[in-house]
């Protein structure tokens, strides 16, 4: 039998590894020089062992099975077709479909795609019972994986009104279809717009966690996944981790209500780190995204292209887009092993203490009212804005660095000319019920000064 090389040598504890960093340090102070504290008040250590591995985490992330996805805006319907089809063809393994209005000829659209390889996405701009089931029809005939994104409260929240229905309220309308349909998975969680918006990482976990509970303490039961639909940003092991707390709070949340199916995780990269100026960087910000994302478990990834804050829908910015996932997935080999983050000492720590202070969170806005009562209220608004603030500051500061924005930026770099998308947040005068949440990016101010002067 061949001997354990391991054997040789004396475990090391953590107090030894720290003696020999403090003399490495030379007088400096350890606490002040090494362990730095992130925005949800975690303290990093420089370095992790088994001492800090107190519980392992019971949460399955198949990184071997995520999807590539290909989000669609439906304008021409012809042309929709083509680029699913080309799509398809070119790697893609799922297709999000916007929908913008209801007179979109769904089967015509869903006919010539082949639905037993692929699963898909539709995101809609409306709610209608009667579309909906045209879906479901499709779907249950051709036994195809589609799921409908439907989110009054993320509707409410990102739009301040919700969707216009003939029925008295939008929970009344997702409880009719949840009755009528049964081969597809109907509600949603737009996610994304917390963490684009400026949210912590407890604060998206938590508030992802309260919104999902109004849907299963409002509407009957949920005979399919939830669709989580998730933006990741640069902060690489924490974004590992906050996925992984995403499924282990989803599931002990879910099991109350009986509800045994897993969350399903649509993960995208964040816009708030993304810049007009030196956008070829965007590239380098959206291949580590996807790498957490992969590595955190999600079930499908649709990749921002590098050109999507000021350019039009093109065919080099998708394909640029869908390859730095094929390259992942074909090429780096990421699809070859299943829970791949499982016994990192550091990962493990992370997906902990994200998913206790989250709960903590989760258990003060149910008990003081719930999400959809604070919502109304605007504290969830205001809660998001204070923690958009503090990273403002930080950006501004240089403190949080932007390569090629706000350090070491191109001054000869010239984009007045490129912008065939307004790519700031849009000031739009209308009655609402609530004050929205806004996204914003964190480069805006610096990024509008430099076009003044351009």
């Amino acid at each position: 039998m061949a001997k354990n090389l391991f054997d040789d040598f004396s475990p090391v504890s953590a107090k030894l590894w720290k003696q020999k960093i403090q003399f490495e340090l030379k007088g400096a102070d350890y606490n002040e020089t090494l362990i730095w504290n992130s925005p949800e008040d975690i303290k990093v250590k420089p370095f992790y062992d088994k001492e800090d591995f107190t519980k392992k985490n019971n949460v399955s992330t198949k990184a071997s099975q995520f999807k590539i996805c290909q989000n669609i805006f439906v304008y021409d319907l012809e042309k929709s077709i083509e680029k699913g089809l080309d799509s398809i063809h070119r790697g893609a393994e799922s297709l999000r479909f916007t929908i913008p209005e209801e007179n979109v000829n769904i089967t015509k659209l869903l006919d010539k795609l082949p639905l037993e390889n692929i699963s898909i996405y539709f995101h809609f701009t409306f709610i209608s019972i009667d579309f909906v089931k045209k879906i479901d029809a499709i779907a249950k005939e051709k036994k195809a994986t589609i799921y409908c994104l439907l989110d009054p409260i993320g509707q409410l929240a990102k739009d301040g009104n919700w969707y216009k229905t003939q029925e008295k309220n939008n929970f009344e309308t997702i409880e009719k279809l949840l009755i009528e349909t049964n081969s597809l998975s109907i509600i949603s969680i737009n996610s994304s717009l917390y963490q684009n918006a400026g949210a912590n990482m407890v604060q998206q976990i938590a508030y992802s966690m309260a919104h999902a509970n109004e849907y299963f303490n409002r509407v009957s039961t949920i005979n399919h996944p939830i669709v989580f639909q998730i933006s990741v940003g640069g902060n690489y092991f924490f974004e590992i981790a906050k996925l992984r707390a995403f499924r282990i709070l989803f599931t002990h949340i879910a099991k109350e209500y009986n509800h045994n199916f897993d969350c399903h995780l649509l993960v995208t990269p964040t816009k708030r780190n993304k810049t007009i100026y030196d956008y070829n960087v965007n590239m380098l910000r959206t291949t580590t995204e996807c790498m957490s994302a992969i590595l955190g478990g999600a079930d499908a990834i649709a990749n921002l292209p590098y050109d999507a804050l000021y350019h039009k829908d093109n065919e080099f910015g998708d394909r640029i887009a869908r390859n730095q996932l094929l390259i992942l997935k074909e090429e780096s080999y990421f699809d070859k092993v299943d829970n791949p983050a499982d016994g990192s000492y550091y990962i493990e720590n992370l997906t902990n203490q994200l998913a206790e202070k989250a709960l903590l969170l989760f258990k003060d806005i149910e008990a003081n009212g719930g999400f959809l009562n604070q919502l109304n209220d605007g504290l969830i608004k205001r809660k998001i804005q204070e923690s958009a603030d503090s990273e403002q500051a930080l950006f501004d500061s240089g403190k949080e660095t932007l390569l090629g924005t706000n350090k070491y930026p191109n001054k000869n770099d010239k984009m007045k000319d490129e912008l065939e998308l307004f790519p700031f947040v849009k000031i739009k005068p209308r009655k609402t019920l609530i004050t929205p949440i806004i996204e914003k990016r964190l480069a805006e101010k610096l990024e509008k000064e430099r076009l003044l002067e351009e």
